[in-house]
């Protein structure tokens, strides 16, 4: 089996994999701080609860854009586990022509994403992850990672207006009745949905003048589904996306290990 982990800034999302299967996957959220043995106890457990055995991994695959997580990760990797990780890192191979500079300040995620999206749709391909920024990444039709924007993300700019005006509340994100909100949560509730399904068209609607009107568009992250039900331009919403490219990279990293 395969351990795929995905740090983000605000999740860790990690996925167990039988072959090309996902046998389990679960959502904690990223904590700067926690010991080798903290996160191995709580993988323990998570495995007992999923009816799965952590013997029975083979292999782990991480990619991280929060760099203090990764040395007690990887001492749990190795502590618990067994095994050193294979982490995926720009300036390394990755079988993927990256056209980004320095290649060292592209997300790993972002490029993990490229490489799941260029195997399971094809190319040209936008992919647009809801994550705590929310990142456009543009592939080519070749499957080369041809660069992206980044925006801010659902969750900060709601707590950016919670923080920031004093009469606006925290809210829930739910369809609103109307784009015309009549309350001030409904207001909020609009803005947020209709504002950002707006910007991702926008956004894809520029891409797609680069790439060309047949770039597959592809949503990902925790609000994909949310917002892709009122944008125009999401063809595909996969909120797995991150942990196939990590299986479909770690799957190819070891048939390079191993060619002759």
């Amino acid at each position: 089996m395969l351990l795929a982990i995905d740090i983000g800034n605000s999740n860790i999302t990690l996925g167990v994999y039988r072959d090309a299967d996902l046998a389990a996957d679960w959502r904690i959220r990223t904590q700067i701080g926690r010991t080798a043995d903290e996160y191995g106890m709580l993988l323990r457990d998570l495995f007992h609860y999923a009816g799965l055995n952590t013997k029975d991994v083979t292999g782990i695959a991480i990619s991280n854009v929060v760099p203090p997580i990764t040395s007690p990760l990887v001492e749990m990797c190795r502590k618990f586990f067994g095994l050193n990780p294979y982490i995926v890192d720009p300036e390394q191979e990755t079988g993927v022509v990256i056209h980004y500079e320095p290649k060292s300040d592209v997300g790993a995620d972002r490029i993990v994403n490229a490489v799941a999206a260029f195997a399971l749709y094809g190319g040209p391909a936008v992919v647009v992850d809801f994550g705590t920024a929310t990142t456009f990444d543009a592939i080519s039709e070749a499957g080369d990672y041809l660069g992206g924007a980044i925006a801010p993300g659902i969750g900060i700019s709601m707590e950016a207006l919670f923080r920031s005006a004093a009469r606006l509340p925290r809210i829930d994100l739910v369809h609103p009745p109307s784009p015309i909100g009549t309350t001030t949560e409904t207001s909020m509730q609009a803005g947020i949905l209709y504002g950002f399904a707006g910007q991702v068209d926008e956004m894809v609607g520029r891409f797609q003048s680069v790439l060309g009107e047949r770039a597959k568009i592809i949503a990902t992250g925790g609000l994909a589904e949310f917002i892709a039900e009122e944008s125009k331009t999401i063809q595909v919403v996969n909120p797995m996306l991150t942990l196939e490219g990590l299986r479909i990279m770690f799957e190819r990293q070891q048939r390079r290990d191993h060619r002759p």
